[in-house]
């Protein structure tokens, strides 16, 4: 169990004598550096002095309780974890200790390696938050600030209202289509927030199996289910000081609306398998491509979380509705993609954009990204034209050609209208087209299940491959 380099920082404080003189040989052994104090105050003196990764208390002590201690903790040092070791449990005590953001309790008479296995938690948990602020630091570098690309009148409308609502702290719903934009938003909302220095946690419900989504928001106890072997913070846990963005909000299980409302409405969680609430400082951010009302009128979705979620609401319009914001997308995904393009260079040409402006955009911004993508795979020089652009915009593709070229565009041919069937399964290529193939994301932009996009599927001898990933 020795370690060659300290592992934590600790501060132990405890009346009892023989606790006293165990710390400080055991703790020492286990690889980390101890201070020692007979009682609270000295405890107060030793914080004042140096900071711990670690503050084990006992609740009763002369001088200052060891709620006073973890209250001086939170003042000062707020990323250091505290811990209470009592002899005198009662519920009332170990409410007051979870209420005070401590990480563990423990009762007298507590074994060595009780300590041990909270003081490993401890470390472990440290080693993950370093290594989410580094990624974090290392993202915001890379993509520097969130911009809202286009000058269009509606997304001026959406960047007004994200700087309105980001200095509050109001639950916010995003809505809008698939590939608008919703994770953009909340992203613009948190780094125009307080909470910008901490972290944006965001998880798609839709893609949680509904059989943990429970634990993956809330955490759990070590043996609260098969498969809990050890304690697991949830993302409420892991977004404290942040905002927690709830992607597509309208596919959470309706069981657990009911604690998601509750969490929203106190500020505490309860983790599975534990009996002892915790408090959490987190913003919500919630985002639908849904019609949460229909939901609620099914009875899909509780009308009281609607409500609370729905304290300040942001539309996102979609890009059919914006397309005088396809030009400037277009120049800034090119440039992504390809920074070394000098300034002055044109990315794309006039025909090519008139193609893009023309066409419905069922995908929005992702089917933008997803087409530029593609062009400038079969691009060797910029600009890009229309040849380099997928197939399924050809017919558009043809009636811009027709209109720069200054002759008559080809009467129209009338054509037998076409059926269902193919609607549908033209719906579910140009979907599997925007996807890459993938079939899962297909089904669920176009509103089925992944069963019935198969059968579909099956149903049509010319099905693509499906490309995994």
């Amino acid at each position: 169990m020795r370690s060659s380099t300290r592992l934590m920082r600790v501060l132990f404080a405890d009346d009892e004598a023989s606790l006293q003189e165990l710390m400080r040989i055991e703790l020492p052994r286990l690889g980390h550096e101890a201070t020692v104090c007979p009682d609270g105050r000295t405890a107060l003196a030793a914080l004042d002095r140096t900071s711990y990764d670690c503050v084990i208390v006992d609740l009763d002590m002369p001088g200052a309780s060891g709620l006073e201690v973890v209250a001086r903790v939170r003042e000062t040092s707020p990323d250091t974890e505290t811990v209470i070791i009592t002899g005198k449990s009662s519920v009332e005590s170990a409410v007051a200790a979870v209420r005070h953001g401590v990480f563990d309790y423990l009762t007298k008479p507590c074994k060595l390696s009780d300590i041990q296995a909270v003081l490993e938690r401890v470390r472990k948990k440290r080693e993950l938050t370093t290594r989410l602020r580094a990624l974090e630091r290392r993202v915001r570098q890379a993509e520097g600030t969130t911009r809202l690309i286009g000058s269009s009148q509606g997304l001026e409308q959406v960047r007004r209202l994200v700087a309105r609502v980001a200095a509050s702290d109001a639950t916010v719903l995003i809505r809008g289509e698939t590939g608008t934009g919703k994770e953009l938003v909340a992203r613009a909302i948190h780094e125009g927030s307080g909470r910008s220095g901490g972290p944006l946690v965001a998880v798609n419900c839709g893609a949680l199996p509904e059989h943990l989504v429970e634990s993956e928001l809330f955490g759990h106890r070590k043996g609260a289910f098969t498969g809990a072997d050890e304690h697991r913070a949830g993302l409420f846990e892991v977004a404290d000081g942040g905002t927690l963005f709830l992607d597509e909000i309208g596919e959470l299980p309706k069981p657990l609306q009911s604690r998601l409302l509750r969490a929203l409405e106190s500020g505490e969680i309860r983790r599975v398998g534990d009996n002892q609430p915790i408090t959490v400082d987190v913003r919500v951010v919630c985002a639908t491509h849904r019609s949460l009302e229909a939901m609620v009128e099914s009875g899909d979705f509780r009308e009281d979380l609607l409500f609370r979620v729905n304290t300040f609401e942001i539309t996102i319009p979609p890009l059919r509705e914006r397309r005088d914001d396809i030009p400037e997308l277009v120049e800034y995904l090119v440039r992504r993609a390809r920074p070394q393009v000098p300034a002055e260079s044109v990315v794309a040409d006039t025909t090519t954009l008139e193609v893009l402006a023309a066409h419905h955009w069922p995908g929005n911004v992702r089917e933008l990204a997803n087409v530029v993508e593609h062009g400038l795979v079969l691009c060797d020089e910029l600009p890009l034209q229309t040849a380099h652009l997928p197939t399924r915009l050809g017919a558009v593709r043809t009636v811009a050609a027709s209109r720069t070229d200054g002759s008559p565009a080809a009467p129209a041919t009338p054509a037998r209208p076409e059926s269902l069937r193919e609607l549908e399964m033209r719906a579910i290529l140009e979907g599997l087209d925007r996807n890459k193939g993938n079939k899962a994301r297909t089904a669920e932009e176009l509103g089925i299940s992944l069963k019935t996009l198969y059968n579909k599927l099956h149903q049509h001898h010319d099905a693509p491959l499906e490309k995994t990933g």
